[in-house]
């Protein structure tokens, strides 16, 4: 059996010249795919290298004005130098390694004070009134901005409704396990709404996307019984996502100085941050929306994803990439839920009542609110990419590009005119016809001549009402005679000349009967 193609296999020679390309921060993020990926400083510069093959991106990056947060990396094919996380570390950027999978390997940031009394407040908070207070508020915006999307974008009342009754059983929960009961019977009424969500490709990808590409189905795996391991595209889109979400997280609990492994809600597990878990949920509907709206309103391309011999669905480097400028939307919408958590846990460290507040790093909410600032907005995450329904290729706006869109026209024209031929030909439409010509036929018999003003004549008609009739609507002049459109447009083009009995008409709607009275 042949090898399935999954990465672009190049057809130049091995010793072909490599063929660079800039890497620029785009929102404020690089990312970093393929093989022999390089970080390094070189005369003060951040010097990037990735790629694949021949095909290599570079990037050299100065201390002032690189415009650089976030470095990603995908995959751990190549090398990155201590002189380059010190450089990341001074410029205050984050740096983040994902596996190929979306599993979150490194993410590194910003550090916070190191205050041993919120630390010690952190570790003391699971089992505790604290840590269920935090854990509550968390779940209940978790539900909230479920049900908002169950009851806004499917219009499921009956599931928004099973998801609501949880949400008001979450102030009454005595335990995390309660909590997390309440949690997953939320989960099932929400993700079921997701079931039927219909996934579309272009019509030239379609013989190329297998059966169970084509639907958003269950959101547990069927080739790990969990959400990892994605085996359709929507979900691998959601899990990546998750993890940067979850990077975000991280960097935000370290900057405010907590430990993202001391969770409230998530249980402690090995090789996980449980409080960088705790801190995603409310956030996660907001990723959720996010996807929903991309395919409700964009195909998805069959060269973004690939297909493992396990069926894991995987995203190539170039789709991976694109996803990863959305830090920067999750990294500003899990900040606010960080410092609520920070707020929750110091109000329990301290050893007496003080007016001092926790400090609002991430957000800065406490400096504007002093100097009279709004409060800062979530950027909105960017456009998905625009591609043709048809052909699959990248537009700029729209559906079709503007090949398929004139064959489309065609087709369409094609099938409007066949059965305009059908429909004109009905009993009906005839009758329309015969009473039409009826009726012209009455009143052409009833003009006479001599109610013609003596003035409009046909000279006067020809050049001085018709050059006119183009300063007037086609719509207005087909109100004025009751004659079709088309009709009129030919009389407003002077391809056809009107019976004499409509020159009063017209040369009172150009108002030429005030000038010739």
């Amino acid at each position: 059996m042949a090898a399935s193609l999954t990465v672009h296999q190049l057809s130049s020679a091995l010793n072909s010249p490599p063929v660079a390309r800039a890497l620029r921060p785009s929102r404020g993020v690089i990312t970093l795919f393929g093989y022999g990926i390089d970080i390094r400083v070189n005369h003060g510069h951040l010097v990037l290298q990735d790629g694949i093959g021949v095909e290599r991106r570079h990037s050299r990056l100065p201390r002032v004005g690189h415009n650089l947060q976030r470095l990603t990396v995908i995959g751990a094919d190549g090398a990155v130098s201590l002189a380059a996380l010190r450089w990341l570390a001074d410029q205050r950027a984050a740096f983040t390694m994902l596996d190929r999978d979306g599993t979150v390997l490194v993410a590194t940031g910003p550090t916070g004070p190191k205050d041993a009394r919120l630390r010690r407040a952190q570790a003391l908070a699971r089992g505790s009134m604290v840590g269920m207070k935090i854990s509550r508020e968390l779940v209940r915006q978790k539900l909230i901005e479920q049900e908002r999307i169950v009851r806004d974008i499917f219009c499921q009342p009956s599931a928004a409704g099973a998801i609501a009754g949880c949400r008001e059983q979450v102030d009454s929960s005595e335990t995390i396990d309660v909590l997390r009961n309440l949690e997953a019977r939320g989960a099932l009424a929400y993700w079921g709404c997701w079931r039927a969500l219909p996934v579309v490709f272009p019509k030239a990808d379609m013989r190329r996307v297998p059966d169970h590409w084509r639907r958003f189905g269950s959101r547990v795996s069927p080739l790990t019984g969990s959400s990892r391991i994605a085996a359709n595209p929507p979900n691998a889109v959601l899990n990546y996502l998750y993890a940067l979400l979850e990077s975000e997280a991280r960097l935000a609990a370290v900057a405010m100085g907590l430990d993202p492994g001391l969770g409230v809600l998530h249980a402690d597990t090995d090789a996980r941050d449980s409080l960088a878990c705790d801190l995603m949920e409310p956030i996660r509907p907001r990723v959720d929306a996010f996807v929903l709206s991309w395919l409700t309103r964009q195909p998805l391309r069959r060269e973004w994803f690939f297909e493992q011999r396990n069926g894991n669905c995987r995203l190539m480097g170039d789709f991976a990439e694109h996803l990863s400028r959305t830090s920067s939307t999750w990294a500003q919408a899990v900040a606010p839920v960080a410092e609520r958590v920070v707020r929750g846990l110091w109000e329990s460290a301290r050893q007496a009542p003080s007016r001092h507040r926790p400090a609002t790093r991430l957000t800065q909410r406490q400096r504007r609110e002093s100097q009279g600032g709004a409060v800062r907005r979530v950027q909105p995450p960017p456009h998905p990419p625009c591609v043709c329904a048809s052909c699959g290729v990248t537009i700029s706006r729209g559906t079709l590009c503007a090949t398929c869109g004139e064959l489309d026209s065609t087709e369409r024209m094609k099938s409007v005119s066949r059965k305009g031929r059908v429909i004109a030909q009905t009993p009906e439409a005839q009758g329309r016809r015969t009473a039409t010509r009826l009726r012209n036929a009455r009143e052409e018999a009833a003009w006479k001549p001599s109610d013609q003003p003596t003035w409009l004549t046909e000279l006067a008609f020809v050049e001085q009402v018709r050059p006119r009739l183009a300063s007037v609507g086609t719509n207005q002049l087909a109100a004025a005679l009751k004659v079709t459109r088309s009709y009129a447009a030919d009389i407003r083009g002077g391809r056809y000349r009107p019976h004499p009995r409509h020159w009063l008409t017209l040369a009172r709607l150009v108002g030429f009967e005030r000038e010739g009275s």
